[in-house]
């Protein structure tokens, strides 16, 4: 089975201060077991790229919880009151990205492009600081490409080769983000053989997986 890794042996993987993407909403689809496993190794310092924090003791919260964040680039943080308190403490560095641009950036970041185009945020607070352009008389913000050293994958199924897919909305972030990590883990609910995953439900293919978790116990 491609590079087949316990949770804890995945977690040890992850340095202190590592950038990690992570897939979920509002932890559905999000990597539970990996999670847990990072939590227990406790190596803090990380930058988490991500829709939400979801909320305490769910997916990213137990991170959160756990004080191992240091940075967020996330859409939200409105149902997790444990992220708000250490934002607001100067504990965590909170980046706040519309949602739609935090997937288009992070798309750009795994197909190699230079940035993104986007009339959101134009005279917000979203465009301090940022590059201004016009294109055929419109205005635009220049976005930046996010990568990530490890992105952290939630599935349904993969299959012994990597190939993964993926249940219904628990699919969200996770494909693109797979595109976007220097090392990708995926865990999966179950491993199946090559086959069993039709070839039009493989939603990430395997080429792009460096390690799976194994099965739960």
């Amino acid at each position: 089975m491609k590079g087949a890794l316990s949770p804890d042996a995945a977690a040890a993987l992850i340095p202190e201060g590592a950038s990690v993407m992570i897939g979920g909403f509002m932890a559905v689809g999000s990597p539970e077991r990996l999670i847990d496993a990072m939590v227990a190794r406790g190596a803090g310092g990380l930058t988490v790229i991500a829709n939400d924090t979801a909320m305490p003791g769910k997916g990213i919260g137990k991170l959160i919880s756990a004080g191992l964040v240091s940075r967020l680039i996330v859409s939200h943080i409105g149902l997790n009151p444990e992220t708000q308190a250490r934002m607001i403490a100067g504990e965590i560095d909170c980046e706040l990205v519309p949602q739609g641009t935090l997937v288009e950036r992070i798309r750009a970041g795994g197909m190699g492009l230079g940035g993104v185009l986007t009339p959101t945020g134009l005279a917000t607070e979203v465009e301090d600081g940022k590059q201004v352009i016009e294109v055929e008389g419109n205005r635009y913000l220049v976005e930046t490409p996010l990568k990530a050293d490890f992105s952290l994958i939630g599935a349904w199924q993969a299959d012994y080769a990597g190939n993964l897919s993926y249940l219904l909305t628990a699919q969200n972030f996770n494909p693109v983000m797979a595109l976007a990590g220097k090392t990708v883990i995926a865990e999966a609910e179950s491993i199946v053989p090559v086959g069993v995953i039709p070839p039009d439900g493989v939603k990430t293919p395997g080429v792009l997986v460096d390690h799976l978790l194994v099965r739960a116990a």
